[in-house]
């Protein structure tokens, strides 16, 4: 078994970076983005699943490059399986057929040339639409565990393999749900015996509802995981820009009390072309992800984006996927106007 290789990074980013965003001294860079070979939901995947399906080696290590010339440093893998099929060859289950064989370790050696760290995910190995029974099956918890070991084995020599991605979520209503604390708990436990050194992520939605109560901090000292990046929810129209610093001035309080997991914000850059969740995925006008990010910035250690694939795409680039307007935001959140 091959454990975790992880090298030393320059944390520091480029002026490029530091500098844009229309120069505004309020906003964190936004330092991470979360990354697919394929979107989980065909009908929001419109304008980009059908051109990463054919990209190659060499275009996924392009498109990496592409990224990490923005200063992004993060990318967070949404998924290694979905329907039934891997996105990199395994003994477990059939792989998805796309131009690169392995597009996961295609990723990964770019990653390390680009000192870019990678949160990988340990989903979706059942239905993904059904996360509360992805975490309670006791058939999907097996399949998982022999997935993580076999992505371990394969892959964790990266330098760029930095931790681990949990994306089956639950809604916090109020408060986390006690399955939810357990599935994150028995991903971790799995994670740190496989890679000692890896960090873990987690995602959660349901930001607005959250009770700010001794009961959540409770929680935060339950839940065994190092970063949380919580859901703005400004994207899926559950939650109004203005309303998000409320909702995260209250999420630094909690997790100051609770004093373990890192506060992190998951900033959605995206619009629906019609109904939510029913229609296509689209770049969100920059002007407004710019107030998103204003409005989570002095809450947050870092401020993640979901995401670059698909709704950002730097001007005439040759590997361009995703909806036309996504160079716009290119150029407003990492470009020169």
């Amino acid at each position: 078994m091959n454990l975790l290789g992880l090298a030393f990074f320059d944390t520091a980013l480029p002026d490029s970076l530091l500098k844009s965003i229309a120069g505004n001294g309020k906003i964190k860079p936004i330092e991470g983005s979360w990354f697919e070979f394929q979107h989980h939901s065909v009908v929001e995947g419109k304008y980009w699943d059908h051109v990463l399906k054919n990209f190659t080696a060499e275009q996924w290590d392009r498109k990496v490059k592409e990224i990490a010339d923005t200063g992004i440093r993060y990318l967070v893998l949404l998924h290694v399986a979905i329907d039934g099929k891997t996105f990199y060859p395994s003994r477990l289950l059939p792989k998805h057929q796309l131009g690169c064989d392995d597009p996961l370790e295609t990723v990964l050696t770019a990653a390390d040339k680009c000192d870019i760290r990678f949160f990988i995910s340990n989903d979706f190995f059942g239905e993904w639409t059904n996360v509360e029974l992805m975490m309670k099956d006791k058939a999907v918890n097996s399949l998982r565990v022999k997935a993580m070991n076999e992505v371990a084995e394969k892959y964790s020599h990266h330098k760029s393999f930095y931790g681990w991605y949990f994306p089956n979520e639950t809604s916090i209503n109020g408060h986390f749900r006690d399955f939810f604390i357990d599935y994150v708990n028995s991903c971790s436990s799995e994670a740190k015996r496989l890679t000692p050194n890896a960090e873990t992520l987690i995602a959660p939605y349901g930001t607005r509802l959250v009770s700010p109560d001794d009961q959540f901090v409770k929680q935060l000292e339950q839940l065994d995981v190092s970063f949380i990046a919580y859901q703005d929810e400004v994207g899926v129209n559950k939650t109004s820009v203005d309303e998000s610093a409320g909702f995260f001035e209250k999420l630094n309080r909690v997790h100051s009390k609770a004093g373990r997991s890192k506060l992190w914000a998951d900033v959605e850059v995206f619009s629906f072309e019609g109904t939510a969740y029913k229609s296509a995925l689209i770049p969100a006008q920059p002007e407004r992800i710019i107030r998103q990010l204003e409005a989570v910035s002095p809450y947050v250690e870092k401020i993640f984006i979901y995401q670059y694939i698909g709704l950002i795409n730097k001007p005439d680039t040759d590997i361009f996927a995703g909806h036309p307007d996504s160079a716009l935001a290119y150029n407003k959140l990492f470009g020169k106007l």
